[in-house]
């Protein structure tokens, strides 16, 4: 079941493991620092398109960054061409 407090701690520790800012993830994502702060409590969530960004630039799952799964590792594009 997704939690938003799940979701903002794993954006905080693959943000903090990439030592990056929250302003560094905000310009990424086209948001202002405070809006990364507001999800890395677990206050707020975003939109689709910012998870998808999230999960290509720290290279894990959906499934793990919206806590429905522990396993981080992505899957792999299987048959398609």
């Amino acid at each position: 079941m997704f939690s938003k407090k799940l979701f903002g701690q794993r954006v905080f520790e693959l943000r903090k493991q990439h030592n990056e800012t929250q302003s560094a993830l905000g310009e990424l994502l086209g948001v202002g620092k405070g809006h990364i702060s507001e999800i890395e409590r677990g206050n707020r969530t975003t939109s689709a398109e910012r998870i998808a960004l999230i999960c290509e630039h720290y290279q894990v799952s959906s499934d793990y960054l919206l806590g429905l799964s522990d396993d981080p590792t992505p899957r792999k594009d299987q048959g398609r061409t």
